[in-house]
């Protein structure tokens, strides 16, 4: 394995889609281009699946240094109701563009940190968007919370509001971890957040464990994923922490690099992790992702429904999701857009009653191709080639598995393409032999986090 390691531990995208954001191609993109795509997109699968909604909620009131989001800090809870005034207005904007009433199936508020605001206000913002649709038979409405600011006002509010799945990072229980990632945060917290949304109702729940953090060691990483069976989340969410400070700034340098474990060292920290998830009853569910057999991602699994999106991996699977705030991506499968990624420039260009897009992509033909097999490999680790879904640059592709079959990564069985067991690791580096924007244009620097 170590052999693998050292040859396929190359910077990779983690294909939330396709094309990457780093190959958009914005100058065949506009606002009304984008729009365009919306209405098409809403007229065609609205009635059918319904929609999501992403909301990027971005205030924090501490810098996490491991974090590689789009976030605000400050503890001035003053910003709160002119922000959530700005996500009613921009989600006004969108339901301008439909022709009916949305059906809602699937709602995430992610950050930042969601429970930042005060169970009151998001109460009003979220009542605000259900009043405006119709609410699918059985949604999925979940929120990340920060097990040390969710109070139970916030899991009943959310609950009563047909929330069912609550997320909690908890990423490590060392406390030398926490110091260096600047998230102290006691196992009894995160037992607490998780005890009262068991007995408020909720059928869900995931904590976030993060493997790679500067100072982790394999007794370290065991003792969090004992410590977190204790509490036996429904879901695990077992990420690799990616570096690139380059791309997100002063915060991921709150460490010395040199603290970071090595290639191997954090090989192994996923390597036996996954054993321990797995001897303990989790289930590997696409890549990162481990649930118990009774949660719907595995089912999804099982029914050849798993989907994935800028939310990462979802038992729901939508045409549409429109993402609402500040830096928030939305997907209507033929474009991507993104929102601005200021909390200023966004809540004035709302306020001027722009849809707050910057920038974005049209997929072309090849590219809708290209994503649905890369969608296949990363939801169901395998995709098979027709003459309808084939596209040019598919033979140099094959030719480049036949050593991923060498290594046993994949096995290839005519136009069929399935990655094995060993293979799951390298999940990653299977689809980025379909990226054919990232074959015709290799960056000239680094622009993406390691795929081991």
């Amino acid at each position: 394995m170590n052999s693998l390691i050292d040859k396929y531990n190359i910077p990779g995208p983690r294909y939330t889609s396709y094309p990457t954001v780093p190959y958009w191609d914005e100058s065949t993109f506009s606002p009304q281009e984008w729009k365009n795509t919306v209405i098409r997109s809403f007229n065609e699968s609205n009635a059918a699946e319904g929609i999501s909604i992403y909301i990027h909620l971005p205030f924090c009131e501490a810098l996490c240094t491991f974090c590689a989001c789009h976030k605000r800090i400050t503890k001035q809870h003053s910003v709160e109701i002119p922000y959530l005034e700005s996500v009613l207005k921009e989600w006004q904007l969108y339901l301008n563009l439909f022709s009916e009433k949305p059906i809602l199936k699937e709602l995430h508020l992610g950050g930042g940190t969601p429970t930042f605001f005060s169970p009151q206000n998001l109460k009003t913002l979220l009542s605000g968007i259900f009043e405006t649709v119709t609410i699918a038979d059985h949604p999925e409405f979940s929120f990340e919370g920060h097990p040390n600011n969710t109070t139970r006002e916030h899991l009943q509010t959310l609950y009563d509001l047909g929330f069912r799945r609550a997320s909690f990072g908890v990423q490590d229980y060392d406390l030398k971890v926490q110091k260096a990632i600047n998230r102290i945060q006691p196992f009894e917290n995160v037992q607490r957040v998780t005890e009262w949304a068991r007995e408020i109702g909720y059928k869900g729940v995931s904590h976030d464990l993060v493997f790679g953090l500067p100072h982790q060691t394999w007794e370290a990483m065991e003792h969090t994923i004992r410590k977190t069976l204790e509490l036996k989340p429904d879901r695990l969410a077992f990420y690799s922490y990616a570096h690139v400070p380059w791309v997100k700034g002063v915060g991921q340098r709150g460490f010395d690099e040199n603290d970071l474990p090595s290639g191997e060292e954090k090989r192994r920290l996923y390597e036996d992790g996954k054993q321990l998830l797995e001897k303990l009853g989790y289930i590997e569910v696409g890549m990162d992702h481990f649930s118990l057999e009774h949660d719907d991602l595995y089912q999804s699994l099982k029914q050849k429904k798993l989907h994935r999106n800028f939310m990462g991996y979802t038992s729901s699977n939508t045409q549409l999701m429109v993402g609402l705030g500040m830096s928030a991506i939305s997907d209507s499968w033929y474009a991507f857009a993104q929102n601005v990624k200021t909390v200023e420039e966004y809540q004035k260009m709302v306020q001027n009653g722009e849809i707050p897009v910057v920038k974005g992509h049209i997929l072309n033909e090849e590219d809708l191709k290209v994503r649905r097999h890369i969608l296949n490999l990363m939801c169901q680790l395998q995709t098979t080639f027709t003459d309808e879904n084939s596209f040019s640059g598919i033979e140099n592709a094959m030719e480049m598995l036949k050593e991923m079959e060498n290594d046993g990564l994949v096995q290839l069985s005519g136009n069929s393409i399935k990655i094995t067991e060993e293979g799951r690791a390298f999940t990653r580096n299977v689809a980025m032999v379909f990226d054919l924007r990232m074959m015709r244009n290799k960056p000239e620097t680094r622009i993406f986090s390691m795929t081991i």
